[in-house]
């Protein structure tokens, strides 16, 4: 067996928390993530990438964004009780691009026809970008901008580390490669930040369901005495 074949192609795992049994309405508040449904996210969000990839955007409005349109979608489709929120939408995406991206090197090594996942090809129209086209988009977008113009003028000027005597001699790093250094930095903390909130929303959502619960449960335990009285 070729061991290139072992490579997950049309499978994506689905990794919704599961729903707690202490609130009985929180299990039909789940959403699940259908083929159809899956596919409405896929659209909407990469008809807002461009939105999603400015230097200084607020992620947290523009999910909810995401989550507004494609619950409209559904609704419109014939799902008239569907309610897709916006860090359900988030997490699937993220799951989403990790098989993207698996998929992505398999398909530079082996070629695009040796992918058979269903999103890829649609994915890959417009998060399949060469490095040149993303920087040309980067500096378009800080023509004009503060930023920009020092690097423009020159003013702007790095701090690298200073290499010691035995390592090669010292060349000058070009300001945009430390730019764009900073910018995916800055990225990959938004993202951890916002991962990390969404834990915290949904372990205090977690909570106060225990706490409905248990004062259901008292609330029926004093009725119960009080009928035998």
């Amino acid at each position: 067996m070729d061991i290139e074949t072992i490579v997950t192609e049309s499978v994506e795992v689905d990794e919704t928390p599961a729903v707690s049994s202490l609130d009985p309405d929180k299990s039909k508040a789940e959403f699940v993530w259908t083929l159809q449904a899956t596919w409405q996210l896929v659209q909407t969000r990469l008809e807002m990438d461009q939105d999603f990839d400015q230097p200084v955007c607020k992620k947290k409005k523009l999910w909810e964004t995401v989550a507004d349109r494609v619950t409209v979608k559904l609704r419109a489709a014939g799902s008239p009780d569907v309610t897709v929120k916006a860090y359900e939408c988030d997490l699937k995406w993220r799951n989403m691009l990790a098989t993207y991206r698996k998929n992505a090197e398999r398909a530079k090594r082996l070629g695009i026809q040796c992918v058979h996942w269903e999103f890829f090809k649609a994915m890959h129209e417009v998060l399949g970008k060469s490095r040149e086209e993303i920087d040309a988009q980067r500096r378009t977008k800080l023509n004009g901008t503060k930023l920009g113009k020092c690097i423009a003028s020159k003013r702007f000027t790095p701090i690298l580390p200073t290499p010691s005597l035995s390592t090669t001699p010292f060349t000058s790093q070009p300001p945009q490669d430390v730019l764009q250094l900073y910018m995916e930095l800055q990225e990959r903390r938004m993202n951890m930040w916002a991962q990390q909130k969404a834990l915290e929303e949904r372990k205090i959502e977690a909570i106060n369901n225990l706490a409905r619960a248990i004062s259901s449960l008292s609330q029926s335990q004093n009725s119960a005495q009080l009928t035998k009285e």
